[in-house]
């Protein structure tokens, strides 16, 4: 789906790592090892409570680095399913956020993409390095919103990728797989490219994006 999208070619592409670029869900195996037959729910409500709480503290203004959200998030999807969390295991998990998989056609498509490439992630500094230099994926820059202490959709999170990058927000290409981080970047005025995986609807917040795709590779064409 094209929707208003020009056919120019983005001066520099922004990327949501979580969910775009990593498979969040590549952590079920690890969930099913510890607890079989809890793996898939134990994932989705961990993932859930992450993205409730970094919205929460942005409201409350207790912002927290995301690796500290990641693991109250685990601790709280284990006790309201009624699993017996040890440290061990919490360590376990979450060394899991430092080893996601990435989507199949990731790696293709970022190498044949003739532009300025860079993340734009709710990923404190501890979790994304080691999860960039793993993957083996490059990029010209890796952005935390952890300098700002907000998380997104907060407008000066995207603010910052403009601000590191110095390209303008309307030659610059964003692309998410989360609807709602696609829209934060659309109200800032980014060019924006939602990775709708799933055929889920658009979230009625008063913009949609430019761009509605089924996969990442489609960004080429």
């Amino acid at each position: 789906m094209r929707g208003f999208y020009t056919s120019a070619m983005p001066e520099a592409f922004v990327f949501d790592a979580y969910g775009t670029l990593y498979d969040v869900y590549s952590v079920t195996a690890r969930c099913e090892s510890c607890w079989p037959g809890k793996g898939a729910p134990l994932a989705q409500l961990w993932r859930a409570k992450q993205l409730e709480y970094t919205w929460q503290r942005s409201l409350m203004q207790r912002y927290a680095p995301f690796s500290t959200v990641t693991r109250e998030a685990l601790a709280y999807a284990c006790e309201a399913l009624g699993l017996d969390l040890s440290l061990a295991q919490m360590e376990g998990l979450m060394s899991e956020y430092l080893n996601l998989s990435s989507y199949p056609d990731v790696a293709a498509t970022l190498q044949k993409l003739n532009t300025r490439k860079a993340i734009l992630s709710n990923g404190s500094p501890d979790m994304l390095a080691p999860l960039v230099k793993n993957s083996g994926l490059a990029f010209d820059a890796v952005i935390s919103v952890d300098e700002l202490k907000i998380f997104k959709p907060a407008p000066q999170v995207y603010a910052l990728a403009f601000q590191k990058l110095g390209i303008p927000r309307e030659k610059t290409g964003f692309v998410s797989s989360n609807c709602w981080d696609a829209l934060g970047a659309k109200s800032y005025g980014f060019d924006v490219y939602w990775i709708n995986r799933a055929g889920a609807p658009v979230d009625r917040l008063g913009f949609k994006p430019d761009r509605i795709l089924k996969s990442l590779h489609e960004i080429l064409l």
